[in-house]
C-alpha cells in the first residue's frame, strides 16, 4: 500500500466559503509505520467563537501569534504532495483546502464511508464513537493531530476488517466498483490485490442472501378453543404475590402490590370480555403486570393477545428479558414474537435483482456493498440491526425492503424457498400466544381493515399516551419535490431505471414488432416522466412563493414556516398560481400513469417467459405506479379537494432548502372507536401518565373509550421523602424572555456547582437550550462539570451513556428527554423543567385540533401539556433508592390559575417555595452534599 496522509482541519464554522482553518494535523504513513507528523495552529484574522473555543479547546490568545495560512501553505505542499488524503468526512476538510487551490487533484479517502460499509451494525459512525467502538487508543479530542490520528487508526482497522471478508464477498464488491467510483472502494480494492494469490481457487460469489437459520416450517394455524376457560383471577394474581411463583423463582423478586392490583384487573379484563384505561405509576412494573395474565389466558384458551408499545426500547424489554422470566418462572410452553412493519426487514428477492444489475451510481454502490457484508453477519434481516444513514440510504433501503406490496406468499415461497425474513416473522406472529408489535402496525392494520396483522380479539397497548400521536403519524402523508425526484429516478427512462431495464430485458423475449411497440411506450413514458419532473418543480417552486406571500415581507425565522391550507388559504391571490402548477403537472401524471399501466400489463404477458427479472421489474414498476396515485390523490386533495377529517399545510425546512406538503387526520377516536372498542373482546391501555388532574376525561375523549372502565394506581415510591420540589416564586416569568433567560442561565450554573452536575434540564425550545448551553458551560467547565447539549451530533442514546458515565455532568435536552430517560442512582439527582411543556400553538395539528373545542386552551392545551410534564417529572426517581429534587424555573405554575392543576397531577411530594438564590442550598441540604 502506498503512502498515505490522515489529515484533519479545526475551523471557525462549516462553510468553507465564510469560514477559515484555525488548526491542522496531518500525519504520513506507509502501512502501520508513521513517516512524518505534521501539525500546526493557524492564525484566522478573525475571532474564534465561543462555541469552537469550547468545542476545540482552541482560544483567540493561542493562535494569536500563529504563521497565517499563507505562510504554510509551501509546507504543507511538500508533506502532502500528491499523496492519498485521508479523512473522516474528508469532504469537509478537502472543501476548506480546495477553497485555497489545494490538493484539487489528490485522491480522498473517507474513513466514515469505510466504516458505515464495513460496519454496518455500528450505532454511530463519528470519529470518536468509532475510535472508542475499534479501541483505538488515542482520543478524538477536537484537536486536529488528535483526530488524525485517530483517523489513521480507524482506518488501520478497517484495512484488517477489509482483508478478512470472505474472497467472493471481496470479488464482487470490487466488480462492482469498476462500475461506479464510491470512495471507499479503494479499500476494498487493496484487501483484494493483498490476497491475489487465492484468486485462481475463488469460488463465484453467491447470489441470494442466505441467513444462517434454516427457513421454517409451514404456519400451524392456532386453533382457538370453542368454549373458552375462564382464568381464576386471584390464582393469576397470586403469581407475583408475596410468596408466588416469582417470588420463588427470582430470589430478588420485589413485591409491589399496585402490580398485583393491576395483574387482577387485567386477568379480569381478558376473562370477562371487556375494556380498560389502566394507569400505573413508575416502578409499578406494567410489563410484567399484563404479560402474566395475557400469557395465562393465550394458553389456557389457545388463543392470541397483541401487545402493542410505542418504543423499540420496550419491545426489546417485553421479548429478550420479561417473557423469558415469565416461561422460566411459570415453565410453561408460551410462545411469542416480535412482528414489524415490511419496511423493517429486507427482501432477498429484491436484494438480488439489485446486484444482478449492479449499481447505477456511488450511493447504490455504497449501499449493495454494506447490504451484503451485513448479509454475512445478521440472522433476522431486521431493520433495527443495521445503521441506515440519511434520506439516501433510505430510500434505497425501500427498494429493497419488504415493503413490496405486490409479492405474494406463494412467490415468496417460489422464488427465495421462506429464508425471507419478513415471511418468517409472519409464520412466527401466526403461531404465537403473545405477539408483539407497535402502535404504528397496529395502526396500519386497522387502516386497512385489519389485513396486516393475524386475527385477534384480545389487545393490550402500552405506553398508551402515545396511541392518538402515533395513530396521527401512521396516517399522515408528507411529501417534497426530492421525494417525487426519487420515484421518476427509479422509473428512469429508455436508458436507465426500471424502464431502462425492460427494455434490455425485452430483447430476449420479444419479436421486432413487439419490440418497437413497447419501445414506443416507453418513450412516451419517458417523455411524460421528464415533463411531470419539471412541471412539479414549477409546482413547488409556487408553493414556496405563496409561503413568502404568507410572509408578508417578513425575513426568514431560524424555525421552519407552516402554513395551514384551509378554505381561507385557498382565496388567496398566490394560491391561484399553486392550483395552476398543479394542472399543468397532471396534464403529464395521467398520460404517464396510461403508460405505466400499459407497461405493466405488457410485462405481465413478457412474464410467460419465465424469466425472474421480469417479475422484479413487475413488482418495481407496479411500487412506482402506487406511489405515483398516492401522491396525486394526497395533493389532489391539498390543493383542490379537501377531505373535512383532514388537516393540511405546507412548510419549508428552516434552511428553505425544500417544501413539504402533509396532511394528518384531524380525529382519531373513530377509528379507534370503529375498529377497537366495537371490534375486540377485550382492549386494555395503560401507561404511567394517562390522567390529566387526576381524571381519565381528556384521554377517554380523545381514544373515544367511553364505555371503557378505568384504573389509576400511584407508584410505589415514596415521593414524599425522596423527591423535593422547589418552585423559585421570583424569577420572571417566560414572557420576559431576556428575564427568563438570565435567571435560567444564573440559576442552573449555581445549582449544578452545588450539586456536582448530576442535572437533567429539559427545554421545550431548541433555541433556548443553545443559549442556556453556551452561557454555562464556561462557568460549569472551570468547576470540572461537564455540560451535554442536544444536537451536538450525538444521538439521545449516545448523549445519555456519555450523561451516565460522566462524574460530574449536566444533560440539556428537548422533547426526546421528557420520556424514556432511565437514570437510576446519583448519576441523576436534579431535574430541572425550564418552561410548561405546552405545544406550540401555530402547529398545524394543534391549531386544527384546537378548533374543534370550546375552551381549547383548557380543554386541550393543558391536558396534552400535564401529560407531557408528568412525564418529565417521572424521570427523576426510577427505584426506592433514588433520592433527588425537581426544580420548576416556570412561575406560571404559582401565579396562573391552572398552575396548580399541574401540581396536582404530580404524586405527592416535599414542596417548596422560595427565591431562586435559595435553591442550591435547598438542593444541596436535601441530597445530603
Amino acid at each position: 500500500m502506498p503512502s498515505i496522509v490522515a489529515l484533519d482541519l479545526e475551523t471557525t464554522g462549516l462553510d468553507p466559503e465564510k469560514d477559515t482553518i484555525i488548526e491542522i494535523g496531518a500525519i504520513r504513513f506507509n502501512s502501520r509505520r508513521i513517516e512524518e507528523e505534521f501539525s500546526t495552529l493557524i492564525n484566522p484574522r478573525r475571532p474564534i467563537s465561543e462555541f469552537i473555543t469550547r468545542l476545540t479547546g482552541i482560544n483567540n490568545q493561542m493562535v494569536q501569534n500563529s504563521p497565517t495560512l499563507e505562510e504554510i501553505i509551501p509546507e504543507l505542499e511538500d508533506f502532502v504532495a500528491d499523496l492519498p488524503i485521508l479523512g473522516h468526512n474528508v469532504k469537509f476538510d478537502l472543501g476548506f483546502l480546495r477553497q485555497e487551490g489545494l490538493f484539487r487533484y489528490n485522491e480522498g479517502l473517507d474513513t466514515y464511508d469505510m466504516a458505515s460499509v464495513l460496519l454496518p451494525s455500528a450505532g454511530r459512525y463519528n470519529l470518536s464513537a468509532l475510535g472508542q467502538h475499534l479501541g483505538i487508543p488515542f482520543p478524538a479530542t477536537h484537536r486536529a493531530l488528535d483526530d488524525a490520528k485517530v483517523t489513521q487508526g480507524i482506518f488501520l482497522r478497517m484495512v484488517d476488517i477489509a482483508n478478512e471478508l470472505p474472497l467472493d464477498l471481496l470479488a464482487e464488491i470490487v466488480r462492482m466498483s469498476d462500475k461506479v467510483n464510491w470512495g471507499a472502494d479503494y479499500l476494498f480494492r487493496n484487501a483484494l490485490k493483498n490476497r491475489g494469490r487465492e484468486l485462481s481457487s475463488a469460488v463465484p460469489p453467491k447470489r441470494g442472501p442466505i441467513f444462517t437459520t434454516p427457513a421454517p416450517p409451514p404456519i400451524t394455524p392456532r386453533e382457538p378453543a370453542e368454549i373458552l376457560n375462564p382464568l381464576d383471577v386471584e390464582e393469576v394474581a397470586a403469581i407475583l404475590d408475596r410468596g408466588g411463583l416469582f417470588s420463588k423463582y427470582f430470589p430478588n423478586f420485589e413485591f409491589r402490590q399496585e402490580q398485583v392490583t393491576l395483574c387482577r384487573a387485567i386477568a379480569s379484563a381478558l376473562s370477562d370480555g371487556y375494556h380498560t384505561l389502566a394507569e400505573a405509576g413508575t416502578g409499578v412494573g406494567k410489563s410484567l403486570a399484563y404479560l402474566v395474565p395475557a400469557a395465562m389466558w393465550a394458553l389456557e384458551n389457545n388463543t392470541r393477545v397483541i401487545v402493542s408499545t410505542n418504543t423499540i426500547n420496550l419491545q426489546d424489554q417485553l421479548i429478550n428479558k420479561d417473557i423469558p422470566d415469565i416461561k422460566n418462572a411459570l415453565d410453561i410452553p408460551l410462545k411469542a414474537a416480535v412482528l414489524k412493519g415490511r419496511n423493517n426487514y429486507l427482501c432477498p428477492r429484491r436484494l438480488e435483482a439489485f446486484r444482478r444489475r449492479g449499481p447505477e451510481n456511488a450511493d447504490e454502490a455504497r449501499m449493495i456493498a454494506k447490504m451484503l457484508i451485513w448479509l454475512s453477519e445478521t440472522k433476522t434481516g431486521d431493520l433495527s440491526e443495521i445503521n441506515i444513514i440519511g434520506p439516501t440510504e433510505r430510500a434505497i433501503w425501500g427498494r429493497i425492503s419488504s415493503n413490496d406490496e405486490g409479492c405474494s406468499t406463494e412467490m415468496c415461497v417460489r422464488r427465495m424457498g421462506g429464508i425471507c425474513p419478513f415471511h418468517r416473522a409472519k409464520q412466527a406472529a401466526h403461531e404465537a400466544h403473545i405477539l408483539i408489535v407497535n402502535h404504528a402496525l397496529l395502526l396500519a392494520d386497522i387502516a386497512t381493515g385489519n389485513r396486516v396483522l393475524p386475527e385477534y380479539d384480545y389487545l393490550i397497548i402500552d405506553e398508551g399516551h402515545h396511541l392518538e400521536a402515533a395513530t396521527t403519524s401512521a396516517l399522515s402523508f408528507r411529501v417534497t419535490q426530492p421525494d417525487m425526484d426519487r420515484t421518476l429516478r427509479e422509473l428512469g427512462g429508455t436508458s436507465a431505471g426500471a424502464l431502462g431495464r425492460m427494455l434490455v430485458i425485452a430483447q430476449e423475449v420479444l419479436n421486432a414488432d413487439q419490440m418497437s411497440a413497447l419501445q414506443e411506450i416507453a418513450t412516451h413514458a419517458t417523455d411524460k416522466a421528464f415533463q411531470f419532473q419539471n412541471y412539479t418543480k414549477h409546482f413547488f417552486i409556487a408553493v414556496n412563493n405563496f409561503l413568502e406571500e404568507m410572509r408578508e415581507g417578513q425575513h426568514p425565522s431560524a424555525y421552519a414556516q407552516q402554513e395551514r391550507i384551509i378554505p381561507a388559504t385557498r382565496t388567496q391571490p398566490a394560491w391561484s398560481n399553486v392550483e395552476y402548477a398543479w394542472e399543468d403537472a397532471l396534464k403529464a401524471l395521467h398520460p404517464l400513469n396510461v403508460s405505466i399501466e400499459q407497461i405493466s400489463q405488457a410485462l405481465s404477458e413478457m412474464s410467460e417467459a419465465g424469466l425472474e427479472e421480469i417479475e422484479d421489474l413487475i413488482s418495481s414498476i407496479n411500487n412506482i405506479y402506487r406511489q405515483l396515485l398516492e401522491y396525486e390523490n394526497n395533493i389532489n386533495a391539498l390543493v383542490f379537494e379537501p377531505e373535512e377529517d383532514q388537516i393540511y399545510w405546507a412548510e419549508t425546512s428552516p434552511n428553505r432548502q425544500y417544501v413539504t406538503l402533509e396532511a394528518a387526520p384531524l380525529h382519531i377516536g373513530h377509528l379507534m372507536e370503529k375498529y377497537l372498542w366495537h371490534e375486540k373482546t377485550s382492549v386494555t391501555v395503560t401507561s404511567a401518565t394517562l390522567t390529566t388532574n387526576g381524571e381519565f376525561d381528556y384521554i377517554r375523549d380523545r381514544l373515544s373509550a367511553v364505555d371503557a372502565d378505568f384504573l389509576a394506581l400511584g407508584s410505589p415510591y415514596d415521593f414524599q421523602s425522596s423527591t423535593m420540589l422547589y418552585i423559585p416564586n421570583d424569577i420572571p416569568e417566560p414572557s420576559d424572555r431576556n428575564g427568563h433567560q438570565r435567571a435560567v442561565e444564573r440559576g442552573l450554573i449555581n445549582l449544578c456547582k452545588a450539586t456536582g452536575g448530576r442535572t437533567l434540564a429539559l427545554f421545550t425550545s431548541y433555541t433556548q437550550l443553545q443559549k442556556t448551553s453556551a452561557a454555562i458551560s464556561p462557568a460549569l467547565a472551570e468547576q470540572g462539570i461537564t455540560v451535554f447539549e442536544q444536537g451536538q451530533g450525538a444521538s439521545p442514546h449516545a448523549l445519555l451513556e456519555n450523561f451516565k458515565t460522566t462524574d460530574q455532568a449536566v444533560l440539556l435536552g428537548t422533547r426526546a428527554f421528557w420520556e424514556g430517560v432511565d437514570v437510576p442512582g446519583e448519576a441523576l439527582s436534579v431535574l430541572a423543567i425550564i418552561k410548561l411543556p405546552f405545544a406550540v400553538p401555530s402547529d398545524p395539528i394543534v391549531a386544527a385540533r384546537s378548533e374543534t373545542f370550546e375552551q381549547p386552551f383548557y380543554q386541550y392545551t393543558i391536558p396534552e401539556a400535564i401529560l407531557t410534564f408528568r412525564q418529565g417529572f417521572g424521570r427523576l426517581i426510577r427505584s426506592h433508592e433514588d433520592h433527588g429534587i425537581v426544580a420548576i424555573f416556570d412561575k406560571r405554575v404559582l401565579t396562573k390559575q391552572y398552575g396548580r392543576m399541574f401540581i396536582d397531577s404530580l404524586p405527592p411530594c416535599t414542596v417548596e417555595v422560595g427565591s431562586l438564590s435559595n435553591l442550591p442550598r435547598t438542593a444541596a441540604t436535601w441530597l445530603g452534599i
